[in-house]
């Protein structure tokens, strides 16, 4: 008998998960209220209002002339049925319960006066009843889960069955399989709609989270861009540092040992700190293979990385393309830290590639101002004279900008001017935050011409 039981007990756990989960999908009070509609705002909740109005109407006239329903009950009927319609706005789950409540009173006080010889009526479901039905499952499947709305139709399919199958009554017209089918169709026809709905949430979602990443990504890899440029910069000081360490003890009579050990320590250090940096470029170089490398190989990588001495031959270039430039220099030109002056560069290199994309036939102006604690560059244009065409990229060159300005602890503002064109305008402080050494920072694009 114990093994009975067990086996008893055994095919019974489907019976009771499944009777758990209905109940947990079908007994609860949680409100899921309809948002509005993203352009007719409130008007479906309007449309559902007055079809509530008309079912109120409607069906207690049905219920009370055809059914032959005492007026107030018919009445008390018809209230709790568009009451449902209007609550399925806000609790669709309560709203369905509700409106099975009113459908199963209402036939079985029609089914009272069928019996006691009344006149043919349509059973169980009276025309009002289906309407307002309707637009409680189709509130419901537009909001709860595809299972939810199966459950809830079965069970309407179900009680539908027992009502005019087993139950019965006498001298009616039956409405149960025609109102079954059109149930089956909201159901569907509301759980595709919030399908749709949830896939382009979903898409939307996706969208964003795809263009946060790649302008992070873009981010990072114009960070590794700007320490492979920083590479020669910061060697070649590294360079130097490691040299006048050997050099200094001859350069003496008789240095002292102490002094020796020091020196020769700090060249060792250098020695091993440039070992470091190039270990480091190269494992940016393989992650980014394509980001910034000519296509030739060797030669490029290794180049002077470009400072303000070379603005003019810049600006010749990008006459030569076609844009008229003029440039400006305010103030007593001097040299600045290399990090300060490549930036510069690349902010004005980026700034005129902008203007020759998206402002075709515009003039541009580059202002240099030098002060005592940094640099402003302001690079001016006059907006396009004609459509510009479209252009390929990422379209990252001024977040690119503004992460080098920041990372030397300055400032850039870009943006349309009050009349025509465009402004681009930075200030690079001279020393950087944390001490007198400037390094630059990532531009997720450089523009490079």
């Amino acid at each position: 008998m114990s093994r009975l039981h067990r086996v008893v007990d055994k095919g019974a756990e489907p019976v009771r998960r499944w009777l758990g989960a209905l109940r947990d999908d079908l007994w609860t009070w949680r409100a899921d209220p309809l948002p509005p509609s993203v352009w007719l705002r409130w008007f479906p909740h309007g449309i559902v209002c007055l079809a509530a109005l008309g079912v109120l109407l409607g069906d207690a006239a049905q219920l009370n002339d055809n059914g032959g329903v005492d007026p107030g009950f018919a009445f008390l009927i018809a209230l709790v049925h568009a009451g449902a319609m209007v609550f399925a706005l806000w609790r669709p789950i309560a709203a369905w319960w509700l409106s099975m409540v009113a459908v199963l009173v209402g036939a079985f006080a029609v089914r009272a006066v069928m019996v006691a010889g009344g006149d043919t009526f349509t059973w169980p479901w009276t025309a009002a009843g289906i309407i307002a039905h309707l637009f409680v499952l189709l509130l419901l499947a537009l909001r709860v889960r595809t299972r939810v709305s199966v459950e809830a139709l079965a069970l309407t399919a179900l009680a539908t069955y027992v009502v005019q199958g087993p139950v019965g009554a006498v001298n009616y017209q039956p409405t149960g399989q025609l109102a079954v089918i059109l149930f089956a169709v909201v159901v569907v026809l509301g759980t595709a709609l919030r399908g749709r709905r949830e896939a382009r949430a979903e898409l939307e979602q996706q969208t964003t989270l795809t263009a946060e990443e790649r302008a992070r990504r873009t981010i990072l890899e114009e960070r590794g861009r700007i320490a492979r440029e920083l590479h020669d910069v910061v060697a070649h000081h590294m360079s130097v540092i490691s040299i006048q360490a050997q050099v200094a003890p001859h350069l003496v009579q008789d240095p002292p040992e102490e002094l020796k050990e020091n020196l020769a320590g700090i060249r060792q250090n250098a020695v091993e700190a440039l070992t470091e940096l190039r270990r480091v470029l190269d494992v940016l170089r393989a992650e980014h293979p394509a980001a910034g490398e000519p296509p030739d190989g060797a030669a490029a990588p290794h180049a002077p990385q470009p400072t303000l001495d070379r603005l003019e031959a810049l600006v010749e270039n990008t006459r030569a393309a076609g844009l008229g430039v003029t440039t400006e220099i305010t103030g007593e030109r001097r040299p600045l830290p290399p990090g300060v002056e490549l930036s510069a560069y690349r902010i004005v290199q980026e700034a005129l590639s902008n203007v020759l994309r998206h402002a075709p036939g515009a003039t541009a102006r580059v202002a240099l101002t030098y002060d005592p604690l940094g640099l402003r560059v302001e690079v001016v244009d006059t907006g396009p004279t004609r459509r510009a065409p479209a252009s390929p990229g990422a379209g990252h060159g001024l977040l690119g900008m503004r992460e080098r300005a920041v990372m030397l602890g300055g400032t850039l503002t870009a943006g349309p001017r009050s009349g025509d064109g465009y402004r681009v305008d930075a200030y690079l402080p001279a020393a950087s935050p944390t001490g007198p050494a400037t390094d630059p920072a990532p531009d997720p694009q450089d523009g490079t011409p």
